[in-house]
């Protein structure tokens, strides 16, 4: 790689740091540790070919263009967690990936999310709130980067306060910022 091509590696990784809350190739790797995969299965799980998950995990592409896909990545990064404590079996977790697998995504605006099934009882992930958010987060993330969403909140400022705040905090602010504006207006 030369140093354009590592720069603009770099800057990749930093889009996705701020879209994704991590580079997608240190949240794709501890997912393949954590769930026992392998690259090929994991790009098989979220409905990405090889070749791109390798482009998304070493900063050749920065944005997952597909909402139904950060979905995926989403719901694997619950499972990756009730698997971490031990909630739930690897046979379990194996059945619940061939589920995300075959799930094109579901309703970003649900209050209550798609539960996870798995051998054993339906689970639905811990903070059903956090999930929305993320939902939310992560469809604004996959039309516009944070630039672009910064200067559209900028541009309606001024008429539409309200919906400037909407993406300002949905679309570049931390994800607890967001739960905590979520939960406030659901009041």
């Amino acid at each position: 790689m030369d140093a354009a091509q590592q720069e603009a590696a770099e800057k990749a990784r930093q889009q996705q740091t701020t879209w994704y809350g991590e580079p997608l190739g240190t949240l794709f790797r501890r997912l393949i540790a954590d769930l026992g995969l392998n690259q090929a299965r994991l790009a098989g799980v979220l409905g990405l070919s090889a070749p791109m998950l390798s482009q998304l995990m070493s900063g050749q592409r920065a944005k997952i263009g597909n909402p139904a896909v950060v979905q995926r990545v989403r719901a694997l990064q619950e499972l990756a967690q009730e698997v971490r404590d031990g909630r739930i079996s690897a046979a379990e977790a194996t059945t619940a990936m061939e589920e995300i697998r075959r799930s094109a995504g579901g309703s970003v605006l649900s209050h209550h999310p798609a539960p996870i099934r798995t051998g054993g009882p339906v689970t639905v992930p811990a903070n059903p709130t956090k999930r929305v958010v993320r939902e939310i987060q992560a469809l604004l993330r996959s039309v516009a980067d944070a630039g672009e969403i910064q200067s559209a909140a900028k541009m309606l400022a001024d008429t539409y306060p309200e919906l400037a705040e909407f993406l300002r905090v949905y679309g570049v602010a931390r994800t607890r910022d967001a739960v905590a504006h979520y939960e406030q207006h659901q009041t």
